[in-house]
């Protein structure tokens, strides 16, 4: 039956952890343009409220990922806002100290891992909890190529994006019984700050100990990519999804 114009269909609403720059800020107006509810999270208001551009259908919520009742704060204001969330967007990240392992400091493991892990641990528990509550949901966990082959001088990021392989597949299938799926989303080399944390525009280490400027492609494909995941029937699973720059070094990393 076709809705008609004086029942239209309830707009989708998705939340967007790391929402204020890069591919989260990206698919957020991709998704707004579209006509979803978007729900902004990250620990830097100001560049939230950059990224919402004042839509009226964005909802920013200042909250820091590791902090797992900041992230119950984000689908509560969210839900009181919106009636209910149907994707997560599970993107904050942080690259890290491009170093070997015996240069990487305690310190800076801790903090990429309560980032990258906690704070996707964080965010993946609390989305489950309420798709339970509200007969399913998809969660779309932004991984790497890091994810599947490490690049040099990257241990703590590479540890940790392998880590999300296995968070990925433990939702889809503790989430079965609830119709609550999940995505690896795969990404390499979208033109983000990120690729400046380990120079893939000006020469980026290569496993032969070259340097070599990497191919890159544009931030609104990626978000095409979440957009195309997200608006999929919760009928279909897509377990992983690799996007990559045409030409990028990602086979054996060159």
């Amino acid at each position: 039956m076709t809705p008609s114009p004086e029942n239209p269909p309830a707009a989708r609403t998705i939340v967007i952890t790391g929402g204020g720059t890069g591919i989260g800020k990206a698919t957020a107006r991709l998704l707004l343009a579209r006509g979803w509810n978007a729900v902004l999270a990250g620990r830097t208001e100001a560049t939230l409220v950059q990224a919402a551009e004042g839509h009226p259908n964005a909802l920013v919520v200042p909250a820091d990922v590791t902090d797992p009742q900041a992230v119950d704060s984000v689908f509560a204001q969210a839900t009181q806002r919106f009636g209910r969330v149907d994707v997560l967007f599970n993107n904050a990240g942080i690259f890290g100290p491009a170093v070997a392992i015996d240069e990487l400091t305690s310190q800076a493991w801790d903090e990429v891992c309560s980032i990258n892990l906690t704070g996707a641990m964080n965010a993946a528990r609390a989305a489950f909890a309420h798709f339970k509550l509200h007969g399913g949901g998809r969660i779309i966990n932004n991984g790497s190529i890091s994810a599947q082959v490490p690049r040099v001088n990257s241990v703590a990021y590479t540890v940790t994006k392998h880590a999300i392989a296995g968070l990925t597949k433990s939702l889809e299938l503790d989430g079965r019984p609830y119709r609550i799926r999940a995505t690896q989303l795969d990404i390499g080399n979208t033109a983000s700050d990120l690729l400046d944390d380990f120079g893939a525009t000006q020469g980026a280490l290569q496993p032969s100990g070259q340097r070599v400027v990497e191919p890159t492609f544009p931030l609104a494909e990626a978000a095409d990519a979440v957009a195309y995941i997200a608006q999929m029937p919760l009928g279909t699973s897509i377990n992983q999804f690799t996007i990559t720059a045409g030409g990028m070094p990602y086979i054996g990393r060159g």
